[in-house]
């Protein structure tokens, strides 16, 4: 293995604010690893990936994830936004002091300084000191100076306009990757389902779109073939576009709050380059140096393989309900009030993997252009209830179906039900148009556009599994307790935090108290329900 460092002859920093450039050169040649600080002194090779062991790929996905970057590796990108953009004003540079800015990226040291709780776990969620600026990567280095008019530089967005804290992006709160490599899976069958019902729909016909019980609306395929995709529920405009005679994707994209990205490995490419500087090959190309820092090909395709297996294979959430008789009451009737005030119609508790969908894949078959493509590298598998997988894990389960003619017993086909409390589906959870909850941007749509500005009221069916010790709450993180998070839902969610507020003050304690126990496990717990010892526990009881 063998780490890519550029060896170009130095620019000076007059020389690179004279004439637009800067390079950052390697401070050694690569002969000799003595007084070198890199997180990461080996890199996988493409194909590297495919002849180590499934805990040797894990680990090095871990170190990538977990590595604080530095500039002697291509940490920082000098000459680009987050976006991979070139700046706006490529005369300053982002080096030091700017190589670092809270507010507009690059701003983490690692993906691990973010991600890391509860209980330190790499890929974890964070506390609001870690939120992250949604868009503002589309800026060179926010300074909010009033006289730098210069679009997207500073202080101006894209029409020119003065942005302030609150306007330049969408703050919102770190979440957990605790079983990603499931949710990802669960989004692939729904979009294939999906894709099958629009494949099936003849000119001149409408459908019903539906998958694993969840209602994604209606789909017109007109007689002269273009497609009509209005009364289509829960998708994001991404998934929605048509052009002629082109089909919408109406591809699940289950990772971001808004609903934007496909998959893990999309999420990891996007995200090296947007927090670190960090530049995978596959989005920036082999032997290319696009930032201008003097460092190429900073992460191979085997690294975001091995990055996205991590997350891939991250232990799932489960439950601790703890042994007191009183509890145990409260949350059995906040279970039952959960379901009957209509909370479970979008936070469906469990949706089914069938067709042993818990092999996962890399790559995504659905993954957009600038990440990796089917057919583009060998596939590579890994069955994610592996026992060398960190636990908990889900397991797939058979259940009779009775028996056949001759008396034999038959059985459906293996399921693993995946109790993440989500649709995955998009929705409307905002108010009138003074709703604080309403985000300034609407990140589904071009950049500077209308529609960009005019803000973003739907978000994702939150996950709930882990929930309750992952605070803070709700998309941008605000709210301390879950309660606040209930009573700010509006919108099509309206209905429900009536019904839960029509309650009783017991009963509404008791659905709390039900939240309370979806929790991210101990590392190394193999049971997902638990009493307060962690011990394996039997729910609901048995009846007597």
């Amino acid at each position: 293995m063998q780490l890519f460092i550029s060896t170009s002859r130095p620019l000076s920093v007059l020389t690179a604010l004279l004439t637009g450039t800067f390079t950052v050169t390697a401070q050694f040649s690569g002969t000799t690893p003595i007084g070198r600080e890199v997180a990461m002194p080996r890199h996988l090779q493409d194909g590297e990936e495919f002849q180590i062991s499934l805990p040797q790929l894990v680990k090095h996905g871990r170190d990538l994830f977990t590595a604080v970057w530095t500039e002697q590796e291509g940490g920082g990108r000098p000459l680009t936004k987050g976006t991979g953009a070139p700046l706006a004003d490529p005369t300053q540079p982002l080096v030091f002091p700017r190589n670092f800015a809270r507010l507009s990226d690059p701003e983490a040291n690692s993906c691990a300084g973010c991600h890391a709780q509860p209980f330190g776990i790499a890929g974890g969620g964070a506390d609001i000191v870690a939120n992250v600026f949604v868009l503002r990567q589309r800026f060179d280095f926010l300074t909010f100076d009033p006289f730098d008019k210069l679009p997207t530089k500073g202080s101006a967005d894209e029409i020119g306009r003065p942005v302030i804290q609150q306007t330049a992006a969408n703050s919102r709160a770190t979440l957990g990757m605790w079983g990603a490599g499931y949710i990802e899976m669960l989004a692939r069958q729904i979009t294939r389902d999906l894709q099958a019902i629009r494949d099936a729909t003849a000119p001149g016909e409408s459908s019903t779109l539906a998958a694993k019980g969840i209602a994604h609306g209606t789909t017109l395929h007109r007689a002269d073939g273009t497609w009509h995709t209005s009364q289509i529920d829960g998708l994001p405009a991404a998934s929605l576009g048509t052009s002629g005679t082109t089909p919408p994707s109406l591809d699940i994209r289950p990772f971001h709050q808004a609903g934007r990205v496909v998959s893990i490995r999309e999420f990891s490419n996007n995200a090296f380059n947007h927090h670190h500087g960090i530049q995978s090959t596959e989005r920036f190309g082999v032997n290319t140096d696009p930032d201008g820092d003097g460092f190429v090909n900073e992460l191979t395709r085997a690294d975001v393989t091995a990055v996205s297996v991590f997350q891939a294979t991250m232990q799932v959430p489960g439950r601790v309900i703890p042994n007191n008789p009183d509890l145990e009451r409260a949350v059995l009737v906040g279970e039952q009030r959960f379901q009957a005030v209509g909370c479970a119609t979008c936070h469906v508790p469990a949706l089914p993997l069938d067709n042993q969908g818990w092999i996962y894949t890399e790559p995504n078959p659905y993954n957009p252009p600038a990440n990796l493509r089917p057919g583009e590298a060998p596939t590579l598998s890994v069955d994610l209830t592996d026992d060398k997988l960190p636990t908990p894990r889900l397991r797939p389960i058979k259940s009779e179906t009775g028996r056949g003619q001759r008396g034999e017993r038959s059985e459906r086909e293996a399921i693993i039900y995946v109790p993440a409390f989500t649709d995955l589906k998009l929705h409307d959870i905002c108010a009138d148009a003074s709703d604080p909850n309403i985000e300034p941007l609407d990140m589904q749509q071009p950049n500077g556009s209308m529609g960009f500005f005019a803000g973003n009221r739907k978000f994702i069916t939150k996950k709930l599994w882990g929930c309750a010790n992952e605070p803070p709450f709700f998309h941008h993180g605000q709210f301390a307790t879950m309660r606040q998070a209930i009573l700010a839902h509006a919108g099509q969610a309206l209905a429900s935090r009536q019904a839960y507020q029509s309650l009783s003050i017991d009963e509404q304690a008791a659905v709390i108290e039900f939240l309370k126990t979806l929790q991210v496990l101990p590392p190394g717990t193999r049971h997902l329900v638990c009493d307060e010892n962690y011990q394996p526990k039997q729910w609901p009881p048995a009846q007597e």
